[in-house]
């Protein structure tokens, strides 16, 4: 399961790598300190945003399994230019129905980026308990937690902000999604099945010049407020009106929250 555009993954990517957790990017790095090489599965791929932010805190030598269902998503990422010593693999596979055999093999990292707002309670689960009957570490990041802030306000924000957060825990492909919950659930599920998890904060900061993914973003939030009818058109025009003006005017800020987490066998170094 994919469902993101190129465009819209090569526009979020640079603010993703700012707001990547620098503390669990290091528990992960010092995770494996030592390795000679290291055997990684990405889920859910795109076009391997997760590799290339990753893979130079990682030892010299690794190999990634690049896992999505978009194939011309897959193409891409297996065609990027890799740091020396990476190798990859890409696999087209359904998450949806065929997440045991994702994790098949030598594996010895999973990772996952802005993933698990999107899949059900149930798949979670699935994700947990197959991740501990293998003991592999997971590193899942850039998950939306439900925080969106602007500056200037405007009073529809409030309403805006909870149609996203409704909409964010319709079916994306997985069932009804755990949306901004997700990064919380995981966190005491991995917990529950022993496993320890350090987790941070990995907001966007959004600032008056970064016009195109204001843009991009206060569209998509208005059209998802429309879409579950949480927000009447003439609200949603307006609010999406107003906003538009002050990006224009280059007074627009804006931080949206997601977090990180590292869960990974109690004992291990």
């Amino acid at each position: 399961m994919s469902g993101f555009s190129a465009d819209w993954l090569a526009l979020r990517e640079p603010y993703d790598l700012r707001a990547r957790d620098s503390l669990v990017r290091d528990a992960v790095s010092g995770a494996f300190a030592g390795y000679p090489s290291l055997r990684v599965v990405d889920l859910a791929c795109g076009t391997g945003s997760t590799l290339r932010a990753l893979a130079p805190h990682l030892p010299a030598h690794q190999h990634w399994r690049l896992t999505d269902n978009d194939l011309s998503l897959l193409a891409r990422a297996s065609a990027a230019p890799c740091p020396q010593g990476v190798t990859v693999n890409a696999v087209p596979l359904d998450l949806n129905r065929d997440l045991e055999a994702a994790l098949d093999g030598p594996v010895d990292l999973i990772t996952i980026s802005a993933l698990l707002d999107l899949v059900s309670q149930e798949w979670l689960e699935r994700l947990a308990v197959e991740t501990v009957a293998r003991a592999i570490p997971l590193y899942a990041a850039l998950s939306y937690d439900g925080r969106i802030e602007f500056d200037p306000s405007d009073a529809s924000d409030p309403a805006v902000i909870a149609a996203v957060n409704a909409h964010q825990r319709t079916d994306k492909g997985f069932g009804r999604a755990l949306g901004p919950a997700a990064a919380s659930a995981a966190v005491a599920r991995f917990e529950t099945l022993g496993y320890s998890v350090v987790h941070g904060k990995s907001d966007w900061v959004i600032g008056p010049h970064d016009r195109d993914i204001q843009s991009e973003l206060l569209a998509g939030w208005a059209s998802a407020g429309r879409d579950i009818g949480q927000l009447s058109l003439a609200d949603a025009v307006g609010w999406l009106t107003r906003r538009r003006d002050m990006v224009a005017a280059g007074r627009s800020s804006m931080r949206v929250g997601h977090v990180d987490i590292f869960a990974r066998p109690m004992g291990t170094r």
